[in-house]
């Protein structure tokens, strides 16, 4: 009896098990850090960039600045400097100048032909009304309705503040004698305004 026996030594499955890889899902929080890290490194190098740039541009302003002080010289910078004292004085005294002239053009328009002034004075430092300039007259009026119709007269000027008759007196002509006090205000009687206002007329 023949025995044949075919044994084989090699196996039909693999001696090594095969190992699945199992692959784990990718976290939210793993995803937001990388992006957060991306956005710092981002803005650091951001940051870098910009400190180089305006450390360059300071260099060229301050070459470009060391430059331009060479190209004058000493003297004539003291020169300058002079001038813009002068200038800035100058500028303060004609902001702060005062001119009775619009006084006189709003006291022409509205003084009636039997009005006369005799005296006028001014005084800008007002203790009670630091704004205004105080404005105090003389005249002499032919009767007292003369006197009424004036003070109707110097009310509607609206630069005429709180125009005041007093003293009134009779001379011996029959002509009353009299003291008027009112103020303007300062905007009124500055210098630079008026130029302005002369220039638009």
């Amino acid at each position: 009896m023949d025995q044949n026996f075919q044994t084989s030594f090699i196996p039909k499955k693999p001696i090594i098990e095969e190992r699945t890889n199992s692959s784990q899902p990718i976290g939210i929080f793993f995803v937001a850090s990388l992006f957060i890290l991306f956005i710092v490194l981002l803005g650091t190098g951001g940051v870098y960039f910009y400190k180089q740039t305006i450390t360059k541009s300071l260099v060229t302003l301050q070459s470009s600045l060391t430059l331009d002080q060479n190209n004058f010289e000493p003297s004539e910078l003291t020169q300058l400097q002079t001038l813009d004292k002068r200038l800035k004085a100058a500028t303060e005294i004609l902001n702060n100048h005062i001119s009775i002239i619009p006084v006189f053009n709003a006291l022409q328009q509205v003084t009636m032909q039997t009005i006369r002034f005799t005296k006028f004075s001014y005084d800008v430092d007002s203790d009670t009304s630091p704004n205004d300039v105080d404005i105090k007259l003389s005249g002499m009026a032919i009767g007292y309705r003369s006197v009424a119709l004036q003070s109707d007269l110097l009310n509607q000027n609206k630069n005429f503040i709180n125009p005041v008759f007093s003293n009134l007196t009779l001379d011996n002509s029959g002509n009353v004698l009299f003291d008027l006090d009112f103020s303007v205000p300062a905007s009124f009687v500055n210098y630079k305004q008026s130029l302005l206002t002369q220039a638009q007329n």
